[in-house]
């Protein structure tokens, strides 16, 4: 089915990239939602861990609601044939009418652990259907030298802000408690709804909506299909031994933290992560230019150093600012890749192959969640944090050794035949 949101598709606006109202309008949507998404999630986990005083039904919980990361795989092919628009506004009503579940259960003392874990997985599938949308839509409404500061705003918003939201949600529950922060969370989502009802979405080209399951299998296997063969196996391998190291240490980073310095000091090195890697997407357009394999081993070396510094700093001040700058390259890479996929890959395909690429590199994500205590309790947090930081260095050393990923040129000059895509492309 094709997108037919607009009669008349409105061409991307010549001038700046914040003339274009279908783009402040997405941006500012992502805004919304994902503090939405992160507001939910940090009352979800405070209402379990305070009730039921339990940290394994909490790390369930948790894993649950990062499992949208395992799924976006099956929901990449719905994003290329359905209506982008009516899936965005539709999955943001839909977030808020759950959530309001919370609270009306509340009012009527019928909340319970249970309405909770029946909640989550409604939420979780709701955001899968989202997660690649992001990729496949941005091309459709901005034009291609705008791409990489498009990806930047959108990074900046969906990742780097993440750490804010989620103490701001700690503090709306000291203020206010669950109960109203279920209320205001569910307004957010209408808000969301409300701000990407407006936009104007030109079409992405042939669609497929209609051929049913076996249309939808064809899809899934396609998004699959494409990568195999490529460098890019190889790169989603690095990026997924990075996020299970990223795993490992936000399950060991209380302790790390509570052993060394504090409990205090485990909320700045959350803070110091968020803004690392909201400068890493600030500054990701910037670097579009240069080589992209030199960049990404030279920059996740230093990181892996950065890292490890931070573990055995001596003072918390400096274990916090070494800490936050090593994120840095990881909200770089994310506005890189980002681009990368949008110039490298046809639109029509965008949301299948974007789906297949996160759903790879991020499965492994809440699998370190769940062995990074397993991990801590045997070797100790702060030793555990240091082999965490090796991820990046795993991932340093591949690029570096690997001469084909060493001599990717920048992210501006890459195109499918840089991959070696073109000949699948023309058969799609």
């Amino acid at each position: 089915m094709t997108e037919t949101d607009s009669s008349t598709p409105t061409t991307p606006s010549e001038r700046s990239l914040w003339h274009n109202r279908t783009f402040v309008r997405f941006l500012s949507g992502q805004l919304v939602t994902n503090a939405g998404d992160s507001l939910y999630t940090v009352a979800i986990l405070w209402v379990i861990q305070t009730e039921a005083n339990s940290t394994v039904l909490t790390g369930i919980a948790n894993a649950m609601l990062l499992s949208p990361w395992l799924l976006q795989l099956f929901a990449g092919p719905l994003v290329d044939r359905w209506r982008t628009k009516r899936l965005l506004v539709g999955a943001q009503l839909l977030q808020g009418l759950v959530v309001l579940i919370i609270p009306i259960a509340a009012l009527f003392n019928s909340r319970s652990i249970e309405l909770l874990f029946c909640v989550i997985p409604v939420l979780a599938l709701l955001t899968t259907v989202c997660e690649p949308v992001v990729d496949s839509m941005l091309p459709r409404i901005v034009r291609k030298e705008q791409l990489s500061a498009g990806n930047s705003a959108l990074a900046t918003v969906t990742l780097g802000l993440d750490m804010a939201f989620e103490a701001a949600g700690g503090l709306f529950i000291a203020l206010v408690g669950t109960t109203t922060l279920f209320v205001v969370d569910s307004l957010s989502f209408a808000v969301a709804s409300a701000l990407f009802a407006g936009m104007v979405i030109p079409s992405a080209g042939s669609s497929t909506a209609d051929e049913g399951i076996s249309g939808y299998v064809e899809g899934l296997r396609d998004g699959v299909s494409i990568l195999r063969g490529t460098l890019f196996v190889e790169m989603i391998g690095c990026t997924a031994v990075f996020n299970f190291a990223t795993g490992v240490a936000l399950a060991v980073l209380p302790a790390f933290a509570a052993s060394k310095y504090g409990p205090a000091v485990y909320g700045l090195l959350l803070g110091a992560l968020g803004i690392g890697r909201m400068v890493g997407s600030l500054a990701g357009s910037w670097f579009t230019g240069v080589g992209f394999g030199r960049l990404l081993s030279s920059t996740n070396l230093v990181a892996a150093c950065l890292w490890v510094g931070s573990v055995f700093a001596g003072t918390p001040e400096l274990a916090v600012t070494l800490f936050g700058l090593a994120w840095i390259p990881a909200g770089l890479t994310g506005v890189l890749v980002a681009t990368m996929n949008q110039s490298v890959f046809p639109t029509r395909l965008l949301g299948r192959i974007s789906a297949t690429k996160g759903a790879a590199t991020g499965a492994t994500l809440p699998l370190g969640s769940l062995l990074g205590g397993i991990i801590g309790a045997t070797l100790g947090p702060e030793l555990t944090m240091a082999l965490a930081g090796c991820g990046y260095g795993f991932s340093g050393c591949y690029y570096a050794l690997r001469t084909p990923l060493r001599r990717l040129p920048s992210v501006d000059g890459m195109t499918a035949t840089t991959f070696g895509l073109e000949e699948a492309f023309e058969n799609e």
